[in-house]
C-alpha cells in the first residue's frame, strides 16, 4: 500500500490547481488536490461516485444544485453521474484528499479541461 502525507506531495500550481496521484487501480483513483485562491475543478459529472475529504483552507464543492461551504476536517461524498465541481475561496488556499470509483475516463474529464482553459467554474 503507498503511504504518503499531503505536506511531501504538496505542490500549487499559478494557473490552475494541482493533484498528485497517490494511487489507481482499475476500481480507485486517489489523488491529493492543491488549490491556490479561487482555483477550482470546474463542474462536471463522470461516471463515478467521488469523496473529496478537505485536509484545510475552504471553499465550496458542489453536489448537483447544492453548494457545500467546506473547511478542515469536513466530507463530501458525490454519487456517479451527478454534477460536482471544488473551488477554493478567494482568501486562501484549500486542500483536498480526492478518492473515485471507479476512476473516471479521459473523454469524462473532457469538461474539466474544457471549463479550465475557459476559466469558468460552472460552465
Amino acid at each position: 500500500m503507498p503511504a504518503t502525507d499531503f505536506d511531501t506531495e504538496r505542490t500549487y500550481g499559478e494557473d490552475r490547481f494541482t493533484t498528485r496521484s497517490v494511487f489507481r487501480s482499475d476500481r480507485t483513483k486517489v489523488v491529493l488536490g492543491y488549490f491556490e485562491p479561487g482555483q477550482f475543478i470546474p463542474v462536471h459529472a463522470p461516471g463515478s461516485d467521488v469523496v473529496i475529504s478537505v485536509r484545510s483552507g475552504t471553499g465550496v464543492v458542489r453536489e448537483g444544485e447544492t453548494d457545500h461551504v467546506v473547511g478542515p476536517d469536513d466530507v463530501v461524498v458525490v454519487e456517479a453521474d451527478v454534477e460536482r465541481g471544488v473551488r477554493a475561496d478567494e482568501d486562501g488556499r484549500l486542500e483536498a484528499l480526492l478518492v473515485t470509483s471507479p476512476p473516471p475516463t479521459n473523454a469524462e474529464h473532457d469538461p474539466v479541461r474544457e471549463g479550465l482553459q475557459r476559466e469558468v467554474f460552472d460552465p
